[in-house]
């Protein structure tokens, strides 16, 4: 959530900066709002003020014999206000913070302009694109004359958008995790957490899944209002809800393996294909909480550990700064890597590293405490996946083919897959 003295004191100059990110704030209804929480506030503090004096008389005139039954119903003529204006003041601020909660964060000076993932800006590129003197296949080609990978199967079991694995596959996937957790705890200092994969409404505001994003969850059928997560972020982020860090323990840094699970809503007709987009799929994901001044340097480094993991496997990948268009709701910042898929012959995501300010703790009240001021402040959030698992595998499948359709097992994963060093289909 954005901080509402902001919206006081700059109303059109967030309206501006919004814009970037093609969205169109109501000014009108923003600033209405606020004229009337003004005028009513006033109001009570008014009724306060008058109420105190009005009480204080009631003992001065009783020490002097003098009959308070006056003063007495003017006392609580104006509890009875004061009660109606705080009530009004109540709701008037309820619709504020529903109207708030819908707004998105302000993009980050260096965000670039742009209607869409065609405007972002290409920041680096690492590694060398494969040739092969053979066609290159996608990974559900290569996959075909074996079971390993079988979307019929858990098209039988749940629906469309899912996926089995067996065999050397379902070892690969499992290996990647594994690959990726150690790294991240062993080389990048990240403590790794388990959370639930259940969580509840406060959970998915606090991090700006809901209100506006509902459509694209599972909730459950039942009257607890609780949903399946669509990343771990969710949970992860959420442990420091509600509370003040001490200074002695922040950064806080964790790492999380769960599956996630999203309806893609508003993506039919997309990536219909292979494992691209999943209904249910698994990640490593990355999470830090850091102070102010920290979280450039967060977000840098967060973006860094990923990267690192693309590199130790030898994948060909390109990290973009997203334009305001592509930037999601809750995200200040965000660069995307993009990995090298030769069966499409284009760059795909595999992993967005973002850094969300204070929007995030703002909703959840997740803060620490300055040891300088003795204060509480709100800390700053950074995450990103560390990678997504089923993306991965695919990258190595596309990228280690062979002509004869056997795959090449990167040398940091064989020791995660018992030795061996090819997958033949």
């Amino acid at each position: 959530m954005l901080d509402p003295k902001l919206l006081r004191n700059d109303l059109d100059v967030v309206a501006t900066r919004l814009r970037t990110k093609n969205y169109e704030l109501d000014v009108t209804l923003i600033a209405s709002l606020e004229e009337r929480r003004r005028t009513v506030q006033v109001k009570t503090e008014a009724l306060q003020a008058d109420r105190n004096t009005q009480s204080k008389s009631i003992g001065k005139a009783k020490s002097q014999g003098e009959d308070i039954a006056p003063l007495l119903a003017a006392v609580s003529d104006l509890g009875e206000q004061l009660d109606t204006a705080k009530a009004e003041l109540d709701t008037i601020q309820t619709e504020l913070n529903e109207v708030l909660l819908g707004v998105p964060n302000l993009p980050d000076d260096e965000v670039p302009v742009g209607q869409s993932e065609d405007d972002n800006e290409e920041i680096s590129v690492w590694g060398d694109l494969p040739e092969f003197n053979f066609a290159a296949k996608d990974h559900v080609d290569l996959t075909e004359a074996s079971q390993m990978l079988d979307f019929e199967t858990a098209a039988k079991i749940t629906g469309s958008r899912f996926v089995t694995l067996r065999g050397e596959l379902a070892t690969m996937h499992r290996a990647l995790t594994q690959f990726m957790l150690d790294v991240h705890i062993k080389e990048h200092g990240y403590e790794e957490v388990y959370v639930p994969y259940i969580v509840n409404r406060e959970s998915l505001q606090g991090t700006g899944q809901l209100p506006k994003f509902e459509e694209d969850l599972f909730k459950l059928a039942d009257e607890r209002d609780l949903y399946l997560i669509p990343t771990a972020e969710v949970p992860v982020t959420n442990i420091a809800r509600d509370a003040i860090q001490d200074a002695n323990d922040i950064p806080l840094k964790f790492v999380c393996h769960t599956p996630c699970f999203r309806s893609e809503a508003g993506s039919y007709g997309r990536d219909t294909r292979g494992m691209i987009r999943q209904h249910q799929f698994e990640k490593v994901e990355l999470v830090q909480l850091v102070p102010a001044s920290q979280s450039t340097e967060a977000h840098l480094g967060l973006t860094q550990h990923a990267e690192n993991i693309l590199q130790k496997l030898g994948l060909p990948y390109r990290k973009v700064n997203l334009c305001g268009g592509d930037l999601g709701f809750s995200a200040a910042r965000t660069y995307d890597l993009e990995v090298w898929l030769p069966g499409q012959n284009k760059y795909r995501e595999i992993s967005s590293c973002s850094n969300f300010r204070d929007f995030q703790a703002r909703r959840m009240q997740a803060r620490w405490r300055n040891p300088e001021t003795g204060k509480p402040e709100l800390l700053h959030t950074v995450n990103g996946s560390g990678l997504a698992v089923g993306r991965t595998m695919v990258a190595i499948l596309e990228n280690y083919q062979q002509e004869d359709g056997s795959v090449r097992i990167p040398q940091a994963l064989q020791s995660y897959m018992y030795g061996i060093s090819e997958i033949r289909f």
